[in-house]
């Protein structure tokens, strides 16, 4: 390492000579603050220290797989007792026929499930399986609504065609009347109907899903013989033990799933009804890691916590306390916060922030005490988040909120090349 030069910056200009753009994906940290570290050298629990050593409590679990925190002893024990035996060998495991079983068991709408890596093969898998369930072409999607990076769906368009998305149809998310405008012009020729449980992307609010949306979509489906696909990756056993949307009364057709559901370890899936089982035998769906039995002994142990735990009421309840210390420590410093979407998921904006100048500046005084916050993408709560290290988390943000009211007429706003992505991708944050 050259000099006195931190490992982080070293790491960083050795990335940027071996790695496009020195990193790239959901995890650069290109769009954030410059404090912001890219590299991590460990993780425990609800926390992480970057490669220079420096301690956070984090509220990303890495983008959300980590739903017990990282490390949780019960998965990493059964990770090494199938690591003992075998993880990708010429045929699965059977811990792949014990693991589809569990998720049969768990999600009510499901009589089958398949496995694969990322939440983008989960997604691009249920179109293909809705497409072959009756020969048809059209996908009816939210507009502005994120389901992974494959060029159907991601929300660069470096690479992408038009013919990439040539049968795919445009609805706004909790607009019923949209809806059915977007499957008249589908006609004869819908495939399907693509929703997330609620609407939460980057750079905007987040919004629950109105019931009358969520029904008229199974509706839908039903009356056109059509497939109702819920993109449950990123929400998946975060809102519910079962599918988010069970507690509505609406059950899809195939749902997909991923981040949380192997604790961190690499795996995704695609479950579904009976009536899309013929169907998911058609489309040729593989990969070479796709069924490595390590994951899905994490995915084992991971449904048996989230059936046998207390999991689910601890990060609402932490989840809640954060919300409420936020919103009260804002409100006495002057600033106003929009928080939006459960509590287990949060998001944290800034009102009358349009250009992000007041979450950029505020994240980064959390950060600076050790608190790993994020200015535009929503968070998850894990498990391993004690009421402790909440008490620590407002006491280190109320420093941020007053940091940030003795340096708000003075601030710049996020640099001229984040700013530009800012402007670009904000849109509708109503």
């Amino acid at each position: 390492m050259p000099g006195d030069m931190p490992r982080h910056a070293d790491l960083m200009e050795r990335a940027r000579r071996v790695i496009p753009g020195g990193m790239y994906g959901h995890q650069s940290t290109a769009r954030l603050p410059a404090s912001f570290p890219q590299f991590f050298s460990r993780a425990e629990g609800a926390r992480m220290w970057d490669a220079d050593g420096r301690e956070f409590i984090d509220y990303m679990c890495g983008y959300g797989p980590n739903l017990f925190g990282y490390g949780f002893a019960k998965v990493e024990a059964a990770v090494d007792a199938q690591r003992a035996l075998g993880d990708s060998m010429t045929g699965p495991g059977p811990v792949m026929v014990e693991l589809a079983e569990a998720m049969v068991a768990t999600v009510a709408h499901a009589d089958w499930a398949m496995f694969c890596k990322n939440g983008t093969d989960a997604t691009s898998m249920a179109l293909l399986v809705a497409r072959a369930h009756r020969g048809r072409r059209k996908i009816v999607l939210a507009r502005d609504t994120y389901h992974g990076a494959a060029a159907w769906s991601t929300p660069r368009p470096g690479g992408v065609l038009p013919e990439d998305r040539a049968h795919l149809i445009y609805c706004r998310y909790n607009d019923p009347q949209s809806l059915e405008d977007a499957v008249r012009e589908a006609g004869d020729d819908l495939a399907g109907i693509c929703v997330t449980p609620f609407r939460h992307e980057t750079f905007r609010h987040q919004h629950l899903p109105e019931l009358e949306f969520a029904r008229l979509a199974r509706e839908l489906c039903d009356r056109h013989d059509a497939l109702l696909i819920l993109d449950e990756v990123r929400a998946g056993f975060r809102l519910a033990r079962d599918c988010s949307w069970h507690d509505l009364g609406v059950e899809p057709d195939l749902s997909c799933w991923g981040k949380a559901i192997a604790n961190g370890h690499p795996l995704s899936a695609l479950l579904g009804s009976e009536r899309a089982r013929e169907a998911a035998q058609k489309p040729y769906l593989t990969g070479s890691f796709w069924f490595s039995a390590v994951p899905m002994a994490a995915a084992v142990a991971t449904l048996k916590e989230i059936r046998e735990s207390d999991y689910l009421e601890r990060t609402i309840r932490t989840g809640t306390a954060l919300r409420d210390g936020l919103q009260q420590q804002a409100a006495s410093h002057g600033f106003s916060l929009r928080q939006t979407g459960p509590v287990q998921m949060p998001q944290i904006l800034f009102e009358e922030d349009d250009d992000f100048r007041l979450g950029y500046a505020w994240v980064e005084g959390a950060l600076k005490r050790g608190i790993y916050l994020h200015p535009f993408h929503n968070m998850f709560i894990c498990a391993a988040l004690t009421e402790a290290d909440v008490r620590e988390t407002l006491e280190k943000t109320d420093l941020a909120f007053a940091d940030l009211r003795r340096d708000a007429p003075g601030l710049q706003g996020p640099p001229p090349q984040i700013a530009a992505t800012v402007a670009a991708m904000a849109g509708d944050r109503r």
